[in-house]
């Protein structure tokens, strides 16, 4: 299983009947590629979730939010107000998230697709995380809708099926080897 979405396995070319490809093709295998399977709604939702950035995120989170309590909204880290240091580091793991899914991706992942909808789903999980940087905006009803909503929504979200380029479309049978029986039309032979 990838870590990303798959991009769907483009549309067969055999007839759909077992065993007609064959005796169309005269006994020689089609030159297919096999395409990995694309993947559900269930598993584009569970693959949209940044979840190595956003494991990142809580632990520098959780040394912000550990500030704020003791020292308050108006604490300073190396002089730099911990606010802007909240949003600094909201901002970092937000571009995080497409070099991220860039890195890890494979042959076959629909990754441009993922990195787009994990980048948006990031804002959500960190709210409803209760990120510091949105400490003075934040509220638990709203976190729990906007996150079901996008959620549910994220999932509906599938890559296009590949096409085969111009020349993978035609399957063109490779010359026949078998040699076969040659008609005597020249007369009778010996009995």
């Amino acid at each position: 299983m990838s870590r990303l979405v798959r991009i769907p396995a483009s549309v067969s070319t055999g007839s759909g009947i077992i065993g007609l490809d064959e005796q169309l093709l005269g006994g020689f295998e089609r030159n297919e590629q096999t395409a990995p399977a694309s993947d559900g709604y269930l598993e584009r939702v569970a693959k949209y979730i940044p979840g190595e950035v956003l494991a990142f995120f809580i632990v520098i989170n959780a040394i912000l939010n550990q500030v704020v309590q003791t020292s308050g909204k108006g604490a300073l880290m190396a002089g730099i107000p911990v606010m802007l240091v909240a949003q600094a580091s909201f901002l970092v793991c937000l571009i995080l998230v497409p070099l991220f899914v860039w890195y890890v991706r494979e042959k076959g992942d629909a990754w441009v697709i993922n990195a787009v909808v994990s980048t948006l789903a990031f804002p959500f999980w960190t709210y409803a995380l209760g990120a510091t940087a949105f400490s003075d905006h934040w509220d638990g009803n709203l976190a729990a809708i906007t996150l079901a909503t996008f959620t549910v929504v994220s999932g509906l979200i599938a890559p296009r099926v590949s096409q085969p380029k111009r020349e993978e479309r035609t399957v063109s049978a490779p010359p026949r080897t078998e040699r076969r029986p040659q008609l005597d039309l020249v007369g009778p032979g010996p009995a």
